[in-house]
């Protein structure tokens, strides 16, 4: 219990609530981070590795996401112990949430996150008999269709370009190393091709691929349908890397989108880019985050680059219970938008104050949580 206390700081979290069941061998946890600026909205992950302080921290990073991009939802998170390809995913699912019925969707709203799929939405609207339960859910149930549009890959090719421009060079031609193609880093390639950038690297669980000339997007998209992570060895062409040498190849950026803890002070020094945009959920270290201010490699921080879905969960979430779906369209163009204008933002907050991205982002979020702590009377007494 004490390591749980250890978690909590000014800011958070909230509340931490383990549930289990003897009989189906369910374990899970909901983080309640902060909500200050509104309830607690953010995804829930499936992962037999899955623990209390990986949940914190990333509860942590959505209370900042959500007001980095100014929408009122507050931090949370959920996770979930198990192997998101088991057979029985399905009952450990409805088990997780009749254990927290009495907080969701009340205190939180189920959103994707890693080992979970939009049917994983719906067996838990159906579970608890609330559409208002999960946004993400299938696109044959109003849901927003958030695999099919790519939301924050889009996000992450839209914050790509606005960096590139702010750094002094245009993305159209320039070079883009990925790490993954999963949800996140496929998305990203389709866009970055869209807007006229060549990628040259990417990666699965199976190893990474290079081809400095251009890797067929296309074509990794559809082996991607086929082959799934198989990709990179049944891909016609290019160079296979080990695993986790796709960030180092030369290029002008550079865009982790897998895992967290990737960069280091120890691995840094061999990114090649000038661009670095955190794809993946905290990816770097501090360390690392100030050597690449000192080597002038423009960041745009995770919670700020791969905020395109919390976008589009913003829109899922007014029209939980609406007759009519969103517009898909429309969630691309406020995405765009608000992704430009944050890069812009926090890379000329960074400049103004000399301090790293990280830094400017977060103390941009941090003010706008603690105004609102600040008028509920929640900051401690003088």
């Amino acid at each position: 219990m004490s390591e749980v206390f250890e978690l909590m700081d000014e800011w958070g979290p909230e509340q931490v609530i383990c549930v289990s069941d003897t009989r189906t061998g369910m374990k899970g946890v909901m983080v309640i981070d902060n909500t200050a600026r509104g309830m607690g909205k953010g995804g829930t992950r499936m992962s037999p590795t899955v623990t209390i302080k990986e949940v914190a921290r990333l509860a942590r990073v959505m209370t900042w996401k959500w007001a980095g991009v100014d929408i009122f939802f507050g931090g949370a998170k959920c996770g979930i112990v198990a192997d998101p390809n088991a057979p029985n995913k399905e009952e450990i699912l409805r088990s997780w949430a009749r254990a927290l019925k009495r907080h969701i969707p009340h205190d939180y709203v189920l959103g994707l996150d890693m080992g979970m799929v939009e049917r994983d939405a719906a067996i838990v609207q159906d579970e608890l008999g609330d559409r208002g339960a999960a946004v993400g859910s299938p696109y044959e149930l109003g849901g927003v269709p958030y695999d099919e549009l790519g939301l924050t890959g889009f996000g992450v090719a839209e914050a790509a370009d606005t960096a590139c421009e702010v750094h002094g060079f245009e993305l159209k031609g320039s070079r883009v190393a990925i790490q993954g193609f999963g949800a996140v880093g496929h998305a990203a390639a389709k866009r970055f091709v869209e807007l006229g950038a060549v990628v040259v690297s990417i990666s699965t669980v199976e190893g990474g691929l290079h081809d400095p000339d251009g890797l067929d997007v296309d074509k990794l998209l559809e082996l991607r349908k086929t082959v799934g992570d198989s990709l990179v060895k049944e891909y016609d062409g290019g160079e296979q890397l080990a695993l986790g040498q796709e960030l180092f190849v030369e290029a002008d950026v550079v865009v982790p989108a897998a895992r967290q803890d990737v960069i280091d002070e120890t691995t840094v020094g061999d990114i090649k880019g000038k661009v670095f945009i955190e794809g993946a959920n905290l990816p770097t270290n501090k360390a690392a985050q100030d050597i690449l201010k000192e080597r002038n490699i423009t960041v745009i921080p995770d919670f700020i680059a791969n905020a395109g879905a919390v976008v589009g969960a913003g829109v899922a979430m007014d029209a939980r219970y609406s007759a009519f779906r969103p517009d898909s369209d429309a969630i691309l163009t406020m995405i765009s938008e608000k992704m430009r204008s944050n890069v812009r933002s926090v890379v000329a907050a960074a400049k103004k104050d000399d301090v790293t991205t990280h830094a400017a982002a977060t103390l941009l979020s941090q003010s706008r949580v603690r105004a609102a702590m600040d008028l509920k009377g929640r900051l401690p007494r003088p």
